[in-house]
């Protein structure tokens, strides 16, 4: 549910602002975090009072005790003094404590406003519903929420090291990683693991355990991980998908995610397993 305000309400409250512009969100300058802020100190806002609203917490320790107010402001370009557009990638990095429960998930409902505006099975305007989030078509009835792609992200280990890749996008990076990919329809988690695992390095894993779960807004995935033991195969990386597998040595990582992603949890919760041997 998002909740839509009143002009008096949102003059009187300070609240953390999570404005998107552009695909990125806006912050002050030279700042690297989401502002605290009352309307009134947010000049180039007076226009989309209409627009704005509410996030609801997910839990009671999410917001700082501060609303949460975001804002679509589509394609409009902000040239206001003092205020710029980052990344939501650099963003989420940089506010790790928010990161997901704000600033992931306000991005994936302004994503679900974007693409939801016509309804997908007549083709009529669509509405937001107040009470959810949600889109209604009042033509046929039909309702759309936020769509959420179930993920697997697995960290794979042979008791001694570690194994990463390099995906074509990081090539100029140098950055390896776990392996992930989408789960199919009809197919388990487990099975997923196992599919996506040997399409991407032509190795087989066992005794897979699951680590933990994180939402990732590029553009709405949900990570749930794994960690495996390797059990048979050489690596055979896939063409256009994976520039390179190795075997690492825990003392001796290439350059890896930051912790802030569940891809460097598991790589740290690995290296931790194996050290532990």
């Amino acid at each position: 549910m998002m909740i839509k305000l009143d002009e008096a309400k949102l003059a009187a409250q300070q609240a953390l602002w999570v404005v998107f512009s552009r695909g990125k969100i806006v912050v002050q300058e030279s700042s690297e975090s989401i502002p605290v802020a009352y309307l009134s100190d947010i000049p180039f806002l007076a226009s989309y009072v209409n627009e704005i609203h509410q996030l609801p917490p997910l839990n009671e320790t999410a917001h700082r005790d501060l609303p949460v107010y975001v804002v679509d402001l589509g394609a409009e370009h902000v040239d206001e003094p003092g205020w710029e557009r980052v990344s939501l990638r650099q963003l989420l990095f940089a506010e790790y404590d928010i990161a997901f429960s704000v600033i992931g998930r306000a991005w994936q409902y302004i994503h679900f406003l974007r693409t939801h505006q016509f309804c997908g099975q007549c083709g009529a305007k669509t509405e937001r519903v107040d009470w959810e989030m949600a889109m209604h078509c009042h033509r046929c009835q039909h309702r759309s929420y936020p769509r959420v792609s179930p993920c697997i992200i697995v960290s794979i280990h042979d008791n001694e090291k570690i194994l990463l890749a390099k995906g074509v996008r990081h090539r100029e990076s140098n950055m390896y990683s776990t392996l992930a990919g989408f789960v199919e329809s009809g197919e388990s988690l487990e099975q997923a693991v196992h599919r996506e695992v040997f399409e991407e390095v032509g190795v087989k894993v066992k005794n897979l355990r699951y680590y933990n779960s994180q939402p990732w807004p590029f553009p709405h995935s949900l990570m749930v991980g794994f960690v495996a033991e390797y059990d048979e195969g050489e690596i055979r990386c896939q063409e256009n998908e994976i520039d390179d597998a190795q075997w690492f040595d825990i003392d001796a990582l290439p350059t890896i995610p930051p912790k802030v992603s569940i891809a460097g949890q598991l790589i740290a919760e690995t290296v931790s397993l194996i050290g532990d041997k």
